[in-house]
């Protein structure tokens, strides 16, 4: 597997945060993320790409394709911005060019699967059709995970797309009835083996610290030593 393709059932669920341990859990490999449309930045501002390359280390090249001010789907913010929107065909091309250099690629899109890049309906779903790359599901923790995991497997599957597994991106301490039943139902709900659940309070530590604890959040699957709990 040298590129990954990194999703989630919505926005603000722990996306760059699970990115960021796969990168850190792959240390020794090298490893570039590419965010294809960063949005609700100004210029200089550190990106998602570059809190990756933060939290998982110095192996990780970071690399954003475009950049829209406006925190909002990216070709609605491109739009607004007047600027070009990015396109699936750029996002495979780019990703293509860093395999070449690098032993890991993980494509972090913005918000869920189907988002759209441009005004003709290009999605991460077309990047990562046009890259014949597995994808990694990121979901919350709580009520109401399970149907919106289900739905992105579902789009997954009717466009030939290979669901690799859900990650929890963000497990509460304490977590709750619904946290702790969704962790034996989340597999079901995807159809894929869940590969690991981030703490909640993760993107906050130290890069040292956080590269210390990826390995144990995450699968063997994806280079970590994490197994499901029982409940």
């Amino acid at each position: 597997m040298t590129i990954l393709v990194v999703t989630g059932t919505g926005t603000e669920i722990g996306k760059t945060v699970v990115t960021a341990a796969v990168a850190a859990a792959a240390a020794g490999r090298r490893v570039a993320v590419l965010k294809p449309a960063q949005t609700g930045l100004a210029p200089g501002e550190p990106g998602d790409a570059a809190e990756v390359a933060r939290l998982a280390g110095a192996h990780v090249t970071p690399v954003e394709l475009a950049r829209f001010p406006e925190p909002l789907a990216p070709a609605t913010a491109a739009r607004r911005a007047g600027m070009a929107p990015v396109r699936p065909h750029e996002v495979a091309e780019a990703a293509e060019k860093l395999a070449t250099e690098h032993d890991l690629v993980l494509v972090e899109g913005a918000g869920g699967l189907l988002v759209r890049f441009d005004d003709e309906g290009g999605t991460l779903a077309d990047a990562a059709r046009l890259l014949s790359a597995p994808v990694l599901v990121v979901a919350p923790a709580g009520l109401g995970t399970l149907n919106a995991t289900a739905l992105t497997a579902e789009a997954l599957r009717a466009r030939g797309l290979e669901c690799l597994g859900v990650v929890v991106g963000s497990m509460p301490d304490r977590p709750d009835l619904a946290s702790r039943c969704n962790i034996e139902d989340l597999p079901v709900a995807a159809g894929a083996p869940l590969l690991g659940a981030v703490p909640a309070g993760a993107g906050a530590l130290a890069g040292a610290d956080f590269a210390a604890g990826a390995a144990g959040w995450l699968a063997p699957e994806l280079g970590g030593t994490w197994t499901v709990p029982l409940l």
